[in-house]
């Protein structure tokens, strides 16, 4: 009797054996875990994930009888049997969750927890697997091929489990769509080698930098791009890039990543950057120097055109696919998307997991990791340097403090030459501090200037200032209250206005320092923390046209910081006593070590790295529930479509209608408006809002558009005139 894995169309002819898949993903899996030599392991898992498809019930199933049949818990089971309790019941995770994802250990009263199926009777007879002769690995080829770091043995553990689980997942994934689809199968891997983008990047300095005006600026940004060069023959490791605004590190820190994984025979680049306002910023200039094919951009604001779309090529469908299982040499994505990944549990979100294995991994801002979540965020980092041979480079202006958080023996080496030198070199503002101010002074300080930014801490506030300066033709206002598509076209008569030397004053919140491109003479900043200083610091005098430009610090009166904003505001004012200078390097590293002595247990709030520990001696991790936990983005937030422009009307149109296209809930990402839940129902009741049924989803619709203003974006609810008062970047 023939067993099959998979039905295609009704002649079995057509039909993917079973033996045959399960060889294949066993291969895929192997070659995949062989990048931190779990080839074994590998092969173990990928010859035991569809064990209990050898069983009639499920060749029945595929027949067509519906019926259901677990076939995942077979393998599992079949791995205690032949790997005992310890290598049984890691593979156990991996085999069991393929399809469900990595389950808790749990009890045995909890049905779906892997204690209860490792236990579970009654499977349906899976025997028949020994008339094709699988040949498993023997039980001493299996040993653990990680150390476990000494600082988190437990965690090193669970993440090697994660990783061995991408490898099963991501190549049984791959395996089922060669299949079932092989033409969507054979649009994978269409990339340029990591060494063509090298050459490509040093063809792209050598032409924009040719003929460039031999300034102190200049010279430094050059010695910055020699620095990375140079340092990235160097083994495979931790690295900090710490270099001002204005110094070049984005293009320099990737010109160090594509040289290094070349020299060290590292498989690909992956850039994180913080928040997908700059992520498209970045993405656009790797694109520039590296052209459009080699730049996969992965995060919540991008979609790829899908078949049958207007603007759909082949090109473009093998780097939507490789949003998947990131297998190109260069992806660009955010915190959230790459960190959360690392916690996560389900299939779709792991699989690209073992992709991070000889890798380099850039992070851009670095400072901007979490507080909340910084000990399980830098645990993972210490994992891939440690045990999976990839290089993480910490890459920022305000290098966060984290002696006594790396692991004794993962040194970090700096590239920049001489950091603090650098600073000063490269200095071009001067920070005053104003004390205490009341908004209408404030206002009036704003309103004698030609061009100035002022950066306040919430919605609320940034609302009220933009009241005062009503009137004046030249204020405009930015903050998480207008959509992104909104605040991009905002942007745009930012910069038009500062080019052309016309009237502009600027009231934002936070979201305007995460790397976005502007140039002010003058920014005011109110009481925050020393690396949001800095960062509204390089909004100004950005392209050093002045001899000096001017930030001034004050305390907003009437506008009380509180949580994050109060603590980082208190270690800045820690730091700053005596007169230390704000922008230096030595204050930065003072700032964040006063920072995090302030918050204490604060660094892991939710308690990760001992949920890990508590079940790690008896290898009892609880994997669904670590991924609930772990959220870089509060889910207390609820998102609104606000039909803003043309291209958002249409496709709230096709929501309301069975032309629905695909991935719509991604595409209106650019008109989304973050809001509390007490006012997404102030809305709702007020029929101010539709909620519409897509996909299996919804989509909640702005529908009075009188709430939404072209100057501040949504009005704040009649219940709270100060509603909002949460940033969102």
């Amino acid at each position: 009797m023939n067993y099959y894995a998979h039905s295609v169309g009704s002649s079995k002819a057509d039909w993917q054996l079973l033996h045959d898949h399960l060889e294949a993903v066993a291969w895929l899996s192997a070659r995949f875990a062989s990048r931190f030599n779990g080839g074994s392991l590998g092969r173990a898992v990928g010859l035991l994930h569809d064990l209990g498809k050898y069983s009639a019930e499920f060749q029945r199933r595929l027949e067509g009888e519906l019926i259901r049949v677990d076939h995942s818990t077979a393998g599992a089971q079949e791995a205690l049997r032949l790997y005992g309790a310890a290598i049984g019941t890691l593979i156990g995770y991996v085999v069991a969750g393929h399809h469900t994802g990595l389950p808790d250990y749990g009890t045995a009263a909890d049905d779906a927890s892997l204690a209860a199926r490792l236990r579970r009777s009654g499977l349906t007879d899976y025997g028949a697997y020994a008339q094709d002769e699988m040949h498993f690995p023997q039980k001493g080829e299996l040993a653990l091929p990680i150390s476990f770091l000494p600082s988190q043995p437990h965690f090193s553990l669970q993440f090697f489990i994660r990783m061995l689980y991408s490898c099963l997942v991501d190549a049984d994934f791959l395996d089922t769509e060669g299949a079932l689809d092989p033409a969507k199968a054979s649009l994978r891997g269409e990339y340029p080698a990591i060494g063509i983008l090298r050459d490509r990047l040093d063809r792209y300095f050598a032409a924009k930098f040719s003929g460039v005006a031999d300034t102190p600026v200049n010279r430094e940004r050059a010695a910055v791009l020699q620095a990375c060069h140079s340092r990235a023959a160097e083994p495979t490791g931790l690295f900090t890039l710490t270099v001002p605004t204005g110094g070049g590190k984005t293009l320099s820190s990737l010109a160090f990543a594509l040289q290094h994984a070349v020299c060290n025979g590292l498989e690909r680049v992956v850039y994180v950057v913080p928040f997908t306002s700059i992520i498209e910023q970045n993405a656009a200039v790797f694109r520039e120097a590296l052209g459009d094919e080699a730049v996969v951009e992965h995060h919540s604001n991008f979609q790829y055109p899908r078949e049958g779309d207007e603007n759909w090529d082949k090109g473009s469908a093998s780097l939507g696919l490789a949003t998947e299982n990131w297998d190109a040499p260069l992806i660009v994505t955010t915190n959230v998307q790459f960190f959360e990944s690392l916690f996560a549990n389900r299939s779709s979100r792991c699989r690209k997991l073992h992709s991070l294995s000889r890798s380099v991994v850039i992070l851009d801002e670095a400072q901007m990791i979490p507080t909340d979540l910084l000990k399980p965020s830098l645990a993972a980092l210490w994992e891939l340097v440690g045990n999976y041979g990839s290089t993480v480079v910490l890459c920022t202006a305000t290098q966060p403090a984290l002696q006594g958080l790396v692991p004794p023996d993962m040194p970090a080496k700096e590239i920049a030459p001489d950091p603090a030198r650098l600073f000063e070199v490269l200095r071009r503002v001067a920070v005053s501090q104003l004390g205490a101010v009341e908004d209408g002074k404030l206002a009036e300080e704003i309103s004698r200037q030609h061009q100035a930014l002022c950066i306040v801490n919430t919605r609320s506030h940034a609302r009220d200032l933009h009241d005062l300066l009503q009137g004046k033709e030249e204020v405009i206002h930015l903050s998480g209250r207008m959509c992104p598509r909104h605040r991009a076209k905002v942007l745009a008569e930012v910069r038009r206005r500062l080019r052309d030397g016309a009237p502009c004053l600027v009231v934002s919140t936070q979201l305007i320092e995460a790397g976005v491109d502007v140039d002010f003479p003058v920014v005011l900043r109110a009481a925050t923390g020393l690396d949001s200083l800095a960062q509204a610091a390089g909004r100004c005098n950005r392209e050093g046209r002045l001899e000096c430009g001017r930030v001034f610090l004050f305390d907003p009166i009437g506008h009380p910081l509180r949580g994050w904003f109060e603590r980082t505001a208190t270690a800045a004012n820690m730091t700053l006593r005596g007169g230390a200078d704000p922008l230096s390097p030595k204050s930065m590293e003072q700032y964040f070590a006063t920072l995090y002595d302030l918050e204490g247990g604060g660094l892991d709030k939710m308690g990760i790295m001992g949920r890990i520990a508590e079940g790690g001696s008896k290898v009892q991790f609880q994997f669904a529930e670590l991924a609930q936990t772990f959220r870089m983005i509060e889910e207390d937030m609820m998102s609104v479509v606000v039909p803003w422009d043309e291209e958002a009307f249409q496709y709230v149109r096709h929501a309301r209608s069975s032309q629905t296209p695909y991935g719509l809930l991604r595409k209106v990402q650019p008109y989304v408006v973050q809001i509390p839940p007490w006012e997404f129902l102030d809305l709702q009741k007020n029929h101010q809002m539709e909620v519409l049924e897509i996909n299996g989803g919804t989509m909640a619709v702005l529908a009075d558009l009188s709430c939404y203003s072209d100057e501040v974006g949504l009005q704040p609810s009649a219940r709270d005139g100060h509603a909002g008062e949460v940033l969102i970047f």
